[in-house]
Protein backbone atom coordinates (compact mmCIF):
# COMPACT_ATOMS: atom_id res chain seq x y z
CA UNK A 1 0.00 0.00 0.00
CA UNK A 2 1.39 3.62 -0.91
CA UNK A 3 2.54 5.59 1.98
CA UNK A 4 0.34 8.52 -0.05
CA UNK A 5 -1.49 8.88 -2.44
CA UNK A 6 -3.37 11.83 -4.56
CA UNK A 7 -6.57 10.64 -5.34
CA UNK A 8 -9.59 11.34 -7.82
CA UNK A 9 -12.63 12.42 -5.69
CA UNK A 10 -15.60 10.19 -4.94
CA UNK A 11 -18.94 9.66 -6.50
CA UNK A 12 -20.75 12.38 -5.16
CA UNK A 13 -22.88 11.41 -2.34
CA UNK A 14 -26.33 13.20 -0.45
CA UNK A 15 -23.68 14.55 2.56
CA UNK A 16 -25.80 17.85 4.27
CA UNK A 17 -23.86 21.02 4.31
CA UNK A 18 -20.70 19.13 3.79
CA UNK A 19 -18.14 21.79 4.26
CA UNK A 20 -18.72 22.37 7.56
CA UNK A 21 -18.57 20.20 10.88
CA UNK A 22 -20.93 17.38 11.58
CA UNK A 23 -24.20 18.43 13.65
CA UNK A 24 -23.50 18.65 17.14
CA UNK A 25 -20.43 19.72 19.81
CA UNK A 26 -16.98 18.38 20.48
CA UNK A 27 -17.36 15.14 22.44
CA UNK A 28 -21.09 14.64 21.25
CA UNK A 29 -21.83 10.94 19.99
CA UNK A 30 -23.72 10.83 16.60
CA UNK A 31 -26.34 7.89 16.31
CA UNK A 32 -24.49 4.58 15.25
CA UNK A 33 -27.34 4.13 12.49
CA UNK A 34 -26.67 7.51 10.32
CA UNK A 35 -25.53 6.83 6.56
CA UNK A 36 -22.21 6.05 6.25
CA UNK A 37 -22.03 9.11 3.26
CA UNK A 38 -22.36 11.19 6.45
CA UNK A 39 -19.55 10.78 7.65
CA UNK A 40 -17.37 11.90 4.98
CA UNK A 41 -16.14 15.41 4.15
CA UNK A 42 -16.48 17.19 1.21
CA UNK A 43 -12.67 16.96 0.68
CA UNK A 44 -9.48 19.11 0.84
CA UNK A 45 -11.53 22.59 -0.07
CA UNK A 46 -13.41 22.08 3.46
CA UNK A 47 -10.62 22.36 5.76
CA UNK A 48 -12.26 25.37 7.35
CA UNK A 49 -14.20 22.97 9.85
CA UNK A 50 -13.58 22.53 13.21
CA UNK A 51 -14.87 19.63 13.69
CA UNK A 52 -15.32 16.08 12.92
CA UNK A 53 -16.81 12.44 13.44
CA UNK A 54 -14.41 9.67 14.12
CA UNK A 55 -15.89 6.97 12.33
CA UNK A 56 -14.42 4.31 14.92
CA UNK A 57 -16.19 5.67 18.15
CA UNK A 58 -18.69 8.16 16.36
CA UNK A 59 -17.63 11.18 18.53
CA UNK A 60 -17.83 14.73 17.26
CA UNK A 61 -14.21 15.70 18.32
CA UNK A 62 -11.84 18.98 17.29
CA UNK A 63 -10.33 17.84 13.99
CA UNK A 64 -6.71 18.40 15.98
CA UNK A 65 -7.50 15.10 17.45
CA UNK A 66 -8.12 13.23 14.38
CA UNK A 67 -6.70 12.08 11.34
CA UNK A 68 -8.23 12.30 7.73
CA UNK A 69 -8.05 8.99 5.43
CA UNK A 70 -8.54 8.84 1.62
CA UNK A 71 -8.74 6.50 -1.01
CA UNK A 72 -6.24 6.17 -3.29
CA UNK A 73 -5.96 6.02 -6.85
CA UNK A 74 -5.41 2.04 -6.13
CA UNK A 75 -8.84 2.18 -3.80
CA UNK A 76 -6.69 1.78 -1.21
CA UNK A 77 -7.42 3.80 2.12
CA UNK A 78 -4.38 6.23 3.44
CA UNK A 79 -2.99 8.22 5.80
CA UNK A 80 -3.61 11.83 5.17
CA UNK A 81 -1.77 13.42 8.33
CA UNK A 82 -1.64 17.19 6.68
CA UNK A 83 -5.11 16.98 5.21
CA UNK A 84 -4.84 17.86 2.16
CA UNK A 85 -4.84 14.83 0.06
CA UNK A 86 -7.92 15.42 -2.87
CA UNK A 87 -11.25 13.37 -2.67
CA UNK A 88 -13.49 13.30 0.63
CA UNK A 89 -12.14 11.37 3.41
CA UNK A 90 -13.23 10.08 6.59
CA UNK A 91 -11.75 11.10 10.08
CA UNK A 92 -10.73 8.53 13.29
CA UNK A 93 -9.18 9.68 16.89
CA UNK A 94 -5.69 10.15 16.63
CA UNK A 95 -4.90 7.09 18.62
CA UNK A 96 -3.74 3.65 17.47
CA UNK A 97 -6.31 1.90 19.25
CA UNK A 98 -9.08 3.53 17.59
CA UNK A 99 -7.17 3.11 13.82
CA UNK A 100 -7.21 -0.60 14.58
CA UNK A 101 -10.99 -0.71 15.86
CA UNK A 102 -12.24 1.60 12.59
CA UNK A 103 -10.47 -1.21 10.58
CA UNK A 104 -11.35 -4.37 12.36
CA UNK A 105 -14.91 -3.01 12.65
CA UNK A 106 -15.00 -2.09 9.13
CA UNK A 107 -15.84 1.18 10.26
CA UNK A 108 -13.87 2.84 7.62
CA UNK A 109 -14.79 0.83 4.68
CA UNK A 110 -18.68 1.68 5.56
CA UNK A 111 -17.62 4.94 5.48
CA UNK A 112 -16.33 4.79 1.56
CA UNK A 113 -19.71 2.52 1.18
CA UNK A 114 -17.07 -0.50 0.52
CA UNK A 115 -15.92 0.83 -2.37
CA UNK A 116 -12.13 0.82 -1.12
CA UNK A 117 -9.78 -1.82 0.15
CA UNK A 118 -9.21 -0.94 4.03
CA UNK A 119 -5.24 -2.90 4.46
CA UNK A 120 -5.41 -4.53 7.90
CA UNK A 121 -1.54 -3.00 8.54
CA UNK A 122 -3.53 0.50 8.28
CA UNK A 123 -2.59 1.61 12.06
CA UNK A 124 1.19 0.38 11.60
CA UNK A 125 1.24 2.54 8.16
CA UNK A 126 -0.15 5.37 10.21
CA UNK A 127 2.50 5.51 12.93
CA UNK A 128 5.29 5.06 10.37
CA UNK A 129 4.30 8.32 8.28
CA UNK A 130 3.59 9.85 11.90
CA UNK A 131 7.22 9.09 13.01
CA UNK A 132 8.62 10.02 9.37
CA UNK A 133 6.95 13.82 9.92
CA UNK A 134 8.39 14.03 13.50
CA UNK A 135 11.86 13.45 11.87
CA UNK A 136 11.37 15.44 8.88
CA UNK A 137 9.87 18.48 10.90
CA UNK A 138 13.39 17.69 13.72
CA UNK A 139 15.30 18.52 10.60
CA UNK A 140 14.04 21.69 9.19
CA UNK A 141 14.08 22.74 12.87
CA UNK A 142 17.75 22.02 13.21
CA UNK A 143 18.40 23.66 9.71
CA UNK A 144 16.84 26.94 11.06
CA UNK A 145 19.09 26.76 14.56
CA UNK A 146 16.37 25.45 16.59
CA UNK A 147 17.57 22.34 17.80
CA UNK A 148 21.02 21.74 19.62
CA UNK A 149 22.39 18.20 20.44
CA UNK A 150 24.84 17.03 23.10
CA UNK A 151 24.80 17.15 26.69
CA UNK A 152 27.05 20.37 27.05
CA UNK A 153 24.82 22.63 24.85
CA UNK A 154 21.64 21.26 26.36
CA UNK A 155 22.34 21.99 29.43
CA UNK A 156 23.32 25.37 28.58
CA UNK A 157 20.05 25.94 26.79
CA UNK A 158 18.12 25.27 29.75
CA UNK A 159 20.54 27.67 31.93
CA UNK A 160 19.64 30.33 29.60
CA UNK A 161 16.50 29.68 29.94
CA UNK A 162 16.20 29.11 25.92
CA UNK A 163 15.16 25.37 26.13
CA UNK A 164 11.71 24.74 25.25
CA UNK A 165 11.70 20.96 25.33
CA UNK A 166 14.09 18.15 25.92
CA UNK A 167 14.92 15.18 23.63
CA UNK A 168 16.11 11.82 24.95
CA UNK A 169 16.79 8.72 22.79
CA UNK A 170 14.85 5.98 23.63
CA UNK A 171 18.46 3.98 24.54
CA UNK A 172 20.04 6.88 26.53
CA UNK A 173 21.23 6.29 29.61
CA UNK A 174 18.97 7.02 32.61
CA UNK A 175 22.06 8.27 34.87
CA UNK A 176 22.18 11.07 31.68
CA UNK A 177 18.61 11.89 31.35
CA UNK A 178 17.69 12.28 35.54
CA UNK A 179 21.00 14.51 35.21
CA UNK A 180 19.46 16.59 32.84
CA UNK A 181 15.84 16.38 34.49
CA UNK A 182 17.33 17.61 37.49
CA UNK A 183 18.86 20.88 35.90
CA UNK A 184 15.55 21.24 34.23
CA UNK A 185 14.04 21.41 37.02
CA UNK A 186 15.66 23.69 38.68
CA UNK A 187 15.32 26.19 35.51
CA UNK A 188 11.44 25.83 34.53
CA UNK A 189 10.28 27.56 31.35
CA UNK A 190 9.34 31.20 30.94
CA UNK A 191 6.21 30.10 32.17
CA UNK A 192 7.27 28.28 35.03
CA UNK A 193 6.16 25.00 33.63
CA UNK A 194 7.91 22.15 33.29
CA UNK A 195 9.43 21.57 29.84
CA UNK A 196 7.83 18.84 27.69
CA UNK A 197 10.05 15.91 27.18
CA UNK A 198 9.89 13.24 24.48
CA UNK A 199 11.87 10.11 24.61
CA UNK A 200 10.28 8.04 21.42
CA UNK A 201 12.74 7.67 18.94
CA UNK A 202 16.53 5.98 18.86
CA UNK A 203 19.46 7.47 18.59
CA UNK A 204 20.28 5.97 14.96
CA UNK A 205 16.49 8.21 14.08
CA UNK A 206 17.64 10.97 16.09
CA UNK A 207 21.32 10.80 14.18
CA UNK A 208 19.59 10.89 10.81
CA UNK A 209 16.95 13.78 11.25
CA UNK A 210 19.82 16.20 12.78
CA UNK A 211 22.78 14.51 10.37
CA UNK A 212 25.17 13.96 12.92
CA UNK A 213 26.13 10.87 14.75
CA UNK A 214 25.31 9.71 18.67
CA UNK A 215 22.96 12.23 19.35
CA UNK A 216 21.39 11.24 22.63
CA UNK A 217 20.03 14.50 24.29
CA UNK A 218 18.82 17.31 22.77
CA UNK A 219 16.73 20.62 22.67
CA UNK A 220 14.56 22.31 20.62
CA UNK A 221 15.14 26.53 21.05
CA UNK A 222 12.01 28.65 20.32
CA UNK A 223 10.97 29.15 16.67
CA UNK A 224 8.33 28.63 14.45
CA UNK A 225 10.33 25.37 13.00
CA UNK A 226 10.09 24.17 16.59
CA UNK A 227 7.08 24.68 17.19
CA UNK A 228 5.54 22.28 14.37
CA UNK A 229 8.35 19.63 15.77
CA UNK A 230 6.45 20.10 19.26
CA UNK A 231 3.38 19.40 17.68
CA UNK A 232 3.94 16.55 15.60
CA UNK A 233 5.64 14.70 18.59
CA UNK A 234 2.75 15.34 20.69
CA UNK A 235 0.75 13.76 18.09
CA UNK A 236 2.92 10.58 17.56
CA UNK A 237 2.69 10.11 21.18
CA UNK A 238 -0.56 10.56 21.67
CA UNK A 239 -1.55 7.82 18.47
CA UNK A 240 1.47 5.42 20.37
CA UNK A 241 -0.21 5.57 23.90
CA UNK A 242 -3.69 5.73 22.93
CA UNK A 243 -4.38 9.34 24.27
CA UNK A 244 -2.35 9.03 27.32
CA UNK A 245 0.61 11.17 26.05
CA UNK A 246 3.77 10.50 27.40
CA UNK A 247 5.83 13.82 27.03
CA UNK A 248 6.11 15.38 30.35
CA UNK A 249 4.87 19.15 31.23
CA UNK A 250 2.24 21.20 29.51
CA UNK A 251 -0.15 18.66 27.49
CA UNK A 252 -1.32 19.66 24.04
CA UNK A 253 -3.66 16.77 22.32
CA UNK A 254 -2.19 17.87 18.97
CA UNK A 255 -1.54 21.45 17.50
CA UNK A 256 -2.24 22.72 14.37
CA UNK A 257 1.31 23.12 13.41
CA UNK A 258 1.20 18.81 13.48
CA UNK A 259 -0.38 19.44 9.78
CA UNK A 260 2.29 22.34 8.54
Amino acid sequence: MPADATDAPLPATPAAAPDGPPSGSAGARVDDDAPAEDVLDSGPRGRGATERMCVATREVLPVAALIRFVAGPDRHVVPDLKARLPGRGAWVSARRDLVIRAVRKGALRRAFRDRVTVDPDLAEVTERLLERSVLDALAIAHKAGEVVAGTTKVEAAIASGRAIALIHARDAAPDGVRKIAAQAARRPDADDRPRPVFQSLDSAELDLALGRTNVIHAALLPGRAADAVLGRWRLLDTFRTCGSVTTRGDRQTAASSARD
